[in-house]
């Protein structure tokens, strides 16, 4: 847990900066992805490799066929999917504490979120872009669901294998469970997009407009009322 830690306290420093739905988006994150695949993921996963079983001693022929079945470890996929979309926000971290550590770049609060609005509006806009790759990716990969029988032809097999996976239905429901977080997070981030950009840019400080004052009658005393007296014929 200690390299999710590490993570964690990088995604956590992201919502100094963040609206309320980019606050979900991190609560989806770490919540649904990176415990859940730290507690759960890794034991799903952990035997997928040593009990493929196929029906052949053939030297080199369960190794290819595993290759086949899984080009790569969905563990694996899913830990790369993790960094790949803290890496936005990971990288905006850093140069906002950069920025922030320039001499006379401090500024007021305002000052400081006006500058770097567009840098995070970037990240938000890469996070988008990586989590509908991965989506894609997991679909076109793996699909939905987890066979329990593959047949495998390739060499050196000496004929057709049967090859045997284990816990397919436990793996199909995390594919299903890590799908639909996917597509929560998508759309958290999509909304806090339109969010950032419909709000616009922080207001710049002191240029609040006062009431214009009227200027003073000739002579130096100002216009009033005339008060009211008897007219003389």
């Amino acid at each position: 847990m200690g390299e999710w830690g590490f993570l964690s306290s990088l995604l956590d420093a992201v919502q100094e900066h963040s609206p309320m739905v980019g606050r979900f988006w991190l609560v989806v994150m770490l919540l649904f992805r990176i415990l859940v695949l730290a507690t759960v993921g890794s034991d799903v996963f952990e035997d997928e490799q040593e009990e493929f079983v196929c029906n052949t001693q053939q030297p080199g022929c369960k190794p290819v066929c595993y290759d086949a079945a899984f080009p790569i470890s969905h563990y694996r996929f899913l830990v790369f999917h993790v960094v790949v979309l803290s890496a936005p926000a990971a990288l905006f971290v850093i140069f906002a504490v950069h920025q922030a550590a320039k001499p006379g770049r401090g500024g007021a609060p305002g000052q400081r979120a006006r500058r770097l609005q567009p840098f995070y509006v970037g990240s938000v806009v890469a996070r988008i872009a990586a989590e509908l790759g991965f989506l894609l990716g997991q679909a076109l990969l793996y699909g939905f669901r987890v066979q329990p029988l593959f047949v495998c032809r390739r060499r050196p097999c000496p004929h057709r294998v049967d090859c045997f996976v284990s816990r397919p239905t436990e793996k199909t429901v995390f594919i299903h469970f890590y799908f639909v977080v996917g597509l929560v997070s998508a759309l958290l981030s999509l909304a806090e997009l339109a969010h950032l950009l419909r709000k616009g840019p922080p207001a710049r400080p002191g240029r609040c407009h006062r009431p214009q004052e009227r200027d003073p009658a000739p002579g130096g005393a100002a216009e009033g009322p005339h008060p009211r007296g008897d007219l003389t014929v």
